[in-house]
């Protein structure tokens, strides 16, 4: 064997940790906005740009693919190097992946301010940057794997098969949930509808938390907490177990997210069933990670590096165990829809994803530098600040989700709602609203305040762009040696360690996805329910533009108390002709499937809508609602109105042959109708108006099953102000 002289490319590691603390800083910086919006609207600024409908999807995008995007790529680039024992294979490769990282991290931003979105979380960027996406992380996967076949070592450590497992696994969820059919440069259809469409989005939705938010970050767990420590993983079998456990298992949970809804129960099940088995896998990953620090404990006291890694497991474990807790049914009939879920999540990207990001950031960038960290008491008070932010951020939101569910739920002595008007359980948590900002205004001081820490230590010293190294060069022989075992074995042979990971995956996602496929024709048909008109067509994508999915849901599960406030629960043969779906995952408003129809003595005509999206606090003081004022002015796009027809019969709906040409007359017919009614009430307005699109749109929801029960001119109608 033969020893090398070889360079690590730091300059890489180097753009990879600038952009992890600014789009940081800029995604938290945004979630602090959007947290704001829901305690105070005045933070909405009455401006089309700035709405939480639009901001929400930033923050989340921006925390998920810029922050901790970045944060994975400044750890692989970093750690793959010196496991390997060689430099990114391609220095070239390298720099079009960090480019066109950022470039889609801006097109994003812009994008989604414009209104440009698919409708579906965490996927809502329109195709053209899909697209991008998918040559960008293609062009990161050739050179991991360039890397890996020009490797020095013929093993390849844990880390690497967390690495190998995002590549893979990410590409497949992206490429499936992504399917589209383009109407225009920037809009597209989902080529999934309803329940095909639900279950697609939570597969992909669920297992980007897995894929990209914890498969990534185990493998930076597994290399970082060693190195910190000076201490060996605690167990290499339970490192096998951990990841072949954690790749099988894991595809399959998606539906938990889907409980009580009219996803077929078989669906569900599988969901529920193996979220349970999810705790084992992701425990024996949180003990492995702990447990290497036995005997180090002493140094966790002493480095604020070890305790943001400690801290970040330990929420990885908490996040974990909450997750298959959340899957049981009677557990999930409390949390869905309300902010434990919140709660939840941030507990995950804030503790796990953003506390062990501080500590490999803390870790590394000394070691890029040449220099001791300007200030461990400063990283120290970052610690304390940071573990504050996250209290104050979850604790109020664990909080509110429990009122939330229990006064939706709870009935008087007469067996009717305590709380029939959904703004009061809004009022009831708005505090919690102010005290979760509060911990999300903590949580980014601290990372500022880290920022500076870092910009110091790099200011005081030099990188090292090119760093040499040495090393043995061993054989890469695939021959089978003298009492090695499989996975042994298998650790020498890239090529069969990512087709095998490939067949794991697929396994579960072909379980779920083909019957997918299959319930087209196994879905119920309603008679009665029939496609949208024109101009129903375009007030839904009014209403998917200004993102109001994040705040209604359309979804009535069979629970007594949401029947009796919002009518007939929902079947999956009505939202056959929804392209995407809008069940919605949280309700910060009332659900909004049965929004056309009289239930009960609550009816809401067309004028009560108009002045709602004008200005919902001149109806109630105490709604958080954004206003809308660009919705009276602005006209309706119909540049593409017959190209959205032709689309949606391609996808399936069944408008009449050559309806396309007849489109905008209907829509116009329409269109004057609503706003001659509107003058009758008083207001002015016009026909081409996009509030009268979207009027129609919330009017016709729910009517296609649901008796619709106009009051008579003598009779009064009481109208919810929500």
């Amino acid at each position: 064997m033969k020893q090398e002289t070889f360079y690590y490319d730091n300059k890489i590691v180097k753009y990879f940790t600038y952009a992890t603390i600014i789009w940081g800083i800029i995604a938290m910086l945004v979630g602090v906005l959007a947290a704001l919006q829901m305690a105070m609207p005045v933070f909405n600024f009455d401006l089309q740009y700035t709405t939480f409908g639009r901001v929400r999807p930033i923050h989340t995008n921006g925390a998920i693919f810029a922050f901790v995007g970045n944060g994975i790529f400044m750890g692989v680039y970093y750690s793959m190097q010196r496991l390997l024992k060689t430099r990114m294979f391609s220095d070239v490769l390298s720099y079009i992946h960090f480019w066109g990282w950022q470039f889609i991290i801006v097109l994003a931003v812009l994008t989604l301010a414009i209104g440009y979105t698919t409708g579906k979380e965490y996927a809502e960027l329109e195709w053209p940057v899909d697209i991008l996406i998918a040559v960008i992380w293609l062009a990161f996967g050739w050179n991991m794997f360039g890397t890996i076949m020009t490797r020095r070592v013929k093993h390849l450590y844990v880390a690497i098969w967390f690495y190998i497992a995002t590549f893979i696994t990410v590409t497949v969820l992206h490429v499936v949930n992504s399917i589209e059919l383009p109407v225009s440069l920037m809009k597209s259809y989902s080529w999934y509808a309803g329940v095909q469409d639900a279950l697609v989005q939570w597969w992909y939705g669920h297992n980007a938390v897995a894929f990209f938010l914890t498969t990534p970050y185990l493998g930076l767990m597994y290399y970082y907490i060693p190195k910190a420590s000076n201490r060996p993983v605690y167990s290499y079998r339970l490192s096998i177990v951990h990841f072949w456990s954690f790749l099988f298992i894991y595809i399959w949970a998606g539906p938990h997210h889907l409980l009580y809804t009219a996803l077929p129960e078989w669906a569900q099940s599988l969901g529920t069933v193996f979220s349970i088995m999810l705790l084992a896998p992701s425990w024996g990953g949180m003990l492995n990670g702990l447990l290497t620090l036995r005997g180090a404990w002493d140094k966790v006291r002493d480095s604020a590096t070890l305790k943001f890694l400690v801290v970040a497991v330990t929420a990885y474990g908490m996040a974990t165990f909450e997750g298959p807790m959340l899957a049981l049914k009677n557990v999930n009939a409390i949390s869905h829809y309300t902010d434990w879920t919140v709660a939840h999540v941030h507990i995950g990207t804030l503790g796990w994803n953003g506390f062990l990001t501080f500590g490999v950031l803390y870790w590394l960038v000394p070691k890029l530098f040449n220099r001791k960290l300007y200030s461990e008491k400063l990283a120290n008070v970052h610690f304390w600040i940071g573990t504050l932010g996250i209290l104050f951020y979850a604790i109020p939101m664990y909080w509110a989700g429990f009122a939330q569910s229990l006064m939706w739920k709870e009935f008087t002595e007469e067996s009717l709602l305590a709380y029939p008007n959904f703004l009061e359980t809004v009022t009831q948590i708005r505090p919690m609203y102010y005290m979760r900002a509060f911990g999300g205004l903590i949580y980014l001081s601290g990372a500022i305040l880290m920022s500076f820490n870092l910009w110091k230590t790099m200011g005081a010293g030099k990188l090292v762009a090119n760093e040499e190294a040495t090393a043995v060069v061993e054989s890469l022989s695939g021959k089978r040696e003298k009492g090695e075992r499989g996975h042994s074995w298998l650790e020498r042979k890239p090529v069969q360690f990512m087709i095998i990971s490939f067949i794991v995956v697929m396994i579960g996602t072909l379980f779920e996805i083909i019957p997918t496929f299959l319930l087209k024709s196994n879905v119920p048909t309603i008679a009665s329910v029939k496609p949208y008109t024109p101009l129903e067509l375009i007030g839904r994508d009014i209403y998917i533009r200004e993102g109001c999915y994040n705040c209604h849901s359309q979804m009535i599960r069979p629970f007594r108390s949401e029947t009796e406030r919002y009518g007939e629960y929902s079947k999956a043969g009505e939202f056959v002709y929804d392209h995407p779906f809008q069940w919605g995952s949280k309700r910060t408003g009332p659900d909004l499937a049965r929004e056309g129809v009289m239930t009960g003595k609550i009816y809401k005509p067309d004028a009560w809508h108009y002045n709602h999206m004008l200005d919902p606090q001149q109806l109630n003081e105490n709604s958080i609602m954004p206003k809308y004022p660009w919705l009276i002015e602005d006209e309706m796009d119909l540049v593409h109105l017959e190209g959205k027809i032709r689309a949606m019969q391609t996808l399936g709906v069944p408008y009449p042959k050559g309806y396309d040409e007849q489109a905008l007359a209907d829509l116009e017919a329409q269109a004057e109708k609503i706003a001659n009614g509107l003058v009758a009430a008083g207001i002015e307005t016009v026909k081409g108006k996009e509030i009268i699109a979207l009027i129609a749109y919330l009017q016709r929801l729910g009517t296609d099953i649901t008796k619709i029960e106009v009051p008579s001119a003598d009779e009064e109608a009481v109208v919810e102000n929500d």
